[in-house]
């Protein structure tokens, strides 16, 4: 059974889910140095100082838990509305009979649980008895991220089955995941930051464009009307560039911004696969070929993040 909920949890997904959060902490915890009059950007033993912040962790194990949440709750809705029936790909644990729809509500309100509990604590390790106000601000975007979660697949106006997943996607992976970890370090927020925020928003979005792509036909039959769906094959693919290369765009922007070093470039090394993947998208005709492309998309995300991070290191 445990097997059949690490399944359900999707793990090759976490390191997509977690990107925004590299990029958000790795760029508050230089200011916050910077506000302390210091540039140490690295510990005693040779390691970056974000690897000793607890909200940097708390923050990860956050962003997991609502991940694991969406996860749970996508199988569980598309599992009984019969979406998944006939899914390429991995197969899911609700429509092939693994879990039944009230296990996997059980472990849907679990995680729920669990994930609040440990916002709460970051909540607290930011901000202290000091700032009451964003303590509640960010309370509320933990519930609002909750309720996201859920309502990608769940319920009669679930937002994933009316073209609205790529708007939720861009705002909770992309602009909540990095200008709201980078407020956590910092209590302000540089309108620069939107930037970065926007290149992993539009990445995030990419992955779930493409796993729409693949899903595309048995989705119109279903009745999901995800964004794909309503654009059309060819229309969906020029998005996908317009996506991928906003995401470039972006983040060249950012640099020149506050360009003082040839290492803040080390990101257009994840972009090689990224462009890779336009080739294979713009030559796809057989819709479930792109299953692979989703691991590729996510995995150079993930590295954009971390290459992203390491350049503005100081």
């Amino acid at each position: 059974m445990i097997k059949n909920y690490t399944k359900a949890a999707r793990l090759r997904t976490l390191p997509l889910s977690v990107s925004g959060i590299i990029v958000g902490s790795i760029l508050g915890n230089e200011v916050y140095y910077q506000n302390l009059n210091s540039n140490i950007s690295f510990c005693d033993f040779g390691c970056p100082t974000i690897i000793q912040s607890p909200i940097f962790w708390l923050a990860i194990l956050s962003t997991i838990g609502f991940q694991v949440l969406s996860n749970f709750a996508n199988d569980y809705g598309d599992g009984i509305k019969g979406t998944d029936d006939n899914r390429k790909g991995e197969a899911r644990m609700v429509s092939s009979g693994a879990i039944s729809p009230k296990q996997m509500k059980r472990a849907m309100i679990v995680t729920t649980i669990i994930t609040l509990i440990i916002s709460l604590f970051l909540i607290y390790v930011s901000f202290g008895k000091e700032n009451f106000e964003y303590s509640i601000l960010f309370f509320g975007l933990g519930i609002a991220s909750i309720a996201a979660a859920i309502k990608y697949t769940v319920g009669n106006s679930a937002y994933g089955y009316s073209g609205l997943g790529d708007v939720f996607v861009f705002l909770f992976f992309g602009l909540l995941s990095v200008v709201g970890c980078y407020f956590l370090y910092t209590k302000q927020i540089n309108f620069k930051i939107f930037l970065p925020a926007i290149s992993i928003g539009l990445l995030s979005a990419a992955v779930l464009n493409l796993n729409n792509m693949r899903d595309q036909i048995e989705d119109k039959k279903n009745h999901k009307n995800t964004l794909v769906v309503k654009l059309g094959s060819q229309k969906a693919k020029i998005y996908h560039y317009a996506l991928i290369i906003g995401a470039l765009i972006a983040a060249l922007v950012y640099v020149q911004f506050d360009y003082y070093s040839p290492k803040q470039y080390f990101f257009l090394v994840a972009f090689i696969p990224l462009v890779l993947n336009i080739v294979v998208v713009a030559k796809n005709i057989i819709h479930a070929d792109l299953d692979a492309e989703l691991k590729k998309v996510a995995l150079s995300t993930f590295l954009f993040a971390i290459l992203f991070g390491i350049g503005q290191i100081f």
